[in-house]
């Protein structure tokens, strides 16, 4: 069964999208029945042109990225969704719908932290680094989401499990 994480920031233009297309390379990369989707509660109507450009350098798919409001995934049609992650402060400090788990019930959340490299300020140079640590960063705690047995962990196991990911 296909485990479904939802990534949210506010925008659902950079940080997110970063987190999604991460995800779905690595579990593709790993062979991990884990899809990653993203959305946001205020989208900008598009990608951060910055994020594509990282993604497609380290030679990740970007087809189909696109900037969604969250409330895709709070229909009954929408994907059972297993986990939900913040990762801008912004997202974790807003009331979020309520998102269906399936049989599982309501879904993991957890929140995991990532300056916001679209703020950067500088050269074309030091704003695409900046989008490239947090790609990397992002790539880092999908890893180790995707190393956990992800079939196997009760409710609290993975609560815990997720909230160590985000404060390593």
């Amino acid at each position: 069964m296909t485990t479904h994480v939802l990534i949210l920031c506010t925008h659902n233009s950079a940080r997110s999208v970063l987190a999604e297309a991460m995800l779905n390379h690595l579990a593709a990369k790993l062979g991990k029945d884990v899809r990653g989707h993203s959305a946001g509660s205020s989208p900008s109507g598009g990608v951060n042109p910055n994020a594509l450009e990282v993604l497609k350098s380290a030679g990740v798919d970007t087809g189909g990225l696109s900037s969604k409001s969250w409330d895709e995934f709070s229909h009954d049609n929408a994907p059972p969704l297993s986990i939900v992650i913040t990762v801008c402060d912004n997202a974790a400090a807003e009331v979020c719908p309520v998102f269906h788990g399936g049989k599982a019930g309501q879904p993991v959340k957890v929140h995991w932290s990532y300056p916001d490299p679209g703020h950067t300020v500088g050269d074309e140079q030091t704003v695409r680094r900046a989008f490239e640590l947090t790609r990397q960063a992002i790539a880092y705690r999908m890893l180790q989401l995707l190393a956990l047995p992800l079939g196997q962990m009760d409710r609290a196991s993975l609560q815990a499990a997720l909230g160590d990911i985000g404060r390593s």
